[in-house]
């Protein structure tokens, strides 16, 4: 073992490394927040591919596949369709906005309505999302070092608080860009064909497991239906998903690379489950299936290539933490204490200028301020870090928590939001109406029927819908100054962000 603490100790230490070089391009806001608005087609889309593949998605896919074999691969193929969704219709014009939160995009859009509310709804899901990626540090420490419980939650959130708060969004690029690349190596290259030569093969797999591993809707359809709703759908709207959309240097980059990403998102997914289906094989009876992945890793593969292909599980979970946390740092100070500063009805100061001056970074308002602006940023990551690593060391399971996050998340803010960049008669009211009536409904279900039943998203979805459409037709159209200046700044945008050198990121 000694040979994988040290790839495992080799890894991390580098990922501080690349906090410390990132914190020296950090000298704006928008170089701390959005990478300077020019990551290539390259860094985008292997940051892409880290923030949406997280614990949840190598741990939990094996385990899926595990339980249901490969129709286990749905969870996170969902996740890959709404990514493919997401930059195929929408990251184009997403791009174009150059703002830094969903919210500011509703304030764009409806002229400063709801965007506190919506802060408010999306802090709560980047929170409980850090806050899960971050327990899950105690069940991979413990397999590599045999860790207590909660040494190996500080010990893994520090570290990603500490290269966060460095660099921002620059030392988080940098250090995706190493998680993918160690995660493709690791369950790709080699524990998928490792466990599949250990199991047998496929004809070994299915003379020995029952014939429903095989069914494409093994896991059931109504299930799969719930993933398309929560994950698609989440993967359209999510503040982690889109400050990473905010990076591109183009449209063209945000379009292409974003979908090779999800088409890398599809692949993994079916890793996943044929590692799972392997590991039935080998350990029929595990106490739990997400007990599948670190079992089928130190039992089956040989010394060195153990240690990588764990880095790649604590990869996988780092990237979507250090994403997770950055998105909630951003909403809760750009969204949420910015607000209450400047007063609650107040549309941010960085709205008022004209897009050409806010095409510029380099002769907008945070320009002349950067410092000072990376400085506040900064802070409120280590404030949200240190947050993140107290309430997972209070919680035990946050499963249902981060159920409730992602309900009313989609619940609350799909439809405001795809309204807005779809229906033009979409307004102010309809939003807010859309967002209060659909996270309530979200809530109450949950509370009646059980955090983990179908139907809250299900009429969740439905009353959001209702009643953006009824409230906006029964009130008075967006105002034509504001719709103006949306359609201006959903304009072509060129092929690079003007003023901003330095590497492409190709």
């Amino acid at each position: 073992m000694a040979v994988d603490y040290a790839v495992i100790v080799l890894y991390l230490a580098g990922m501080l490394a690349m906090g410390w070089w990132g914190m020296r391009r950090a000298t704006s806001k928008s170089d701390f927040l959005v990478a300077g608005r020019r990551l290539g087609p390259v860094m985008y889309s292997g940051t892409m591919a880290a923030i949406v593949l997280g614990g949840a998605s190598t741990i939990g896919g094996v385990g899926l596949g595990y339980q249901y074999g490969l129709s286990g691969a749905w969870m996170v193929f969902t996740i890959g369709l709404g990514l493919l969704g997401l930059s195929v219709f929408f990251s184009a014009r997403i791009a174009r906005l150059k703002v830094y939160t969903v919210s500011e995009m509703l304030d764009l859009r409806y002229g400063g309505a709801a965007g506190l509310i919506s802060g408010v709804v999306m802090w709560a899901y980047t929170l409980m999302l850090a806050v899960t990626s971050t327990l899950a540090y105690a069940t991979i420490f413990d397999v590599l070092f045999g860790l207590d419980r909660t040494l190996a939650i500080v010990l893994g959130g520090a570290i990603v608080v500490a290269y966060s708060t460095l660099g921002g969004m620059w030392s988080i690029t940098l250090t995706d860009m190493v998680q993918f690349v160690v995660k493709t190596i690791g369950v790709l290259l080699l524990l998928l064909p490792l466990a599949l030569v250990k199991a047998g093969g496929f004809a070994q797999l299915k003379a020995q497991l029952p014939s429903d591993y095989f069914a494409p809707l093994g896991i059931g359809g109504q299930t799969v239906f719930t993933y398309v709703l929560i994950y698609s759908f989440g993967m359209l709207i999510g503040q982690d998903i889109w400050q990473r959309v905010f990076t591109a240097r183009s449209d063209r980059v945000a379009r292409l690379g974003g979908t090779a990403a999800g088409t890398y998102c599809l692949v993994y997914a079916v890793a996943g489950a044929v590692i799972g289906t392997a590991a039935k094989v080998l350990y029929p009876h595990l106490g739990s299936p997400d007990d599948a992945f670190a079992t089928i890793v130190k039992d089956a593969l040989p010394v060195g290539v153990r240690g990588l292909v764990l880095a790649a599980a604590l990869s996988a979970v780092m990237s979507t933490s250090s994403g997770a946390l950055i998105a909630c740092a951003t909403v809760a100070n750009n969204d949420i204490w910015a607000r209450v500063r400047r007063g609650v009805g107040r549309r941010p100061a960085e709205h008022r200028g004209s897009p050409e001056e806010q095409s510029s970074e380099g002769q907008s308002p945070e320009a002349s301020a950067g410092h000072d602006e990376v400085r506040g940023n900064r802070l409120f990551i280590l404030l949200m870090g240190v947050a993140v690593i107290v309430i997972a060391l209070a919680l035990n399971d946050v499963v249902e928590a981060l159920t409730l996050a992602y309900n009313v998340l989609v619940g609350g803010l799909l439809v405001p939001i795809l309204g807005g960049l779809l229906w033009k008669r979409g307004n102010a009211a309809g939003a807010l109406a859309s967002v209060v009536v659909g996270g309530v409904t979200v809530v109450g279900l949950m509370v009646a029927l059980g955090v983990l039943a179908n139907e809250p998203i299900y009429y969740g979805l439905l009353a959001s819908l209702v009643s953006y459409v009824a409230v906006s037709l029964a009130t008075r159209p967006t105002d034509a100054a504001v719709l103006a200046a949306w359609r201006e700044r959903l304009g072509p945008r060129p092929a690079a962000v003007a003023g901003a050198p330095g590497p492409a990121g190709d």
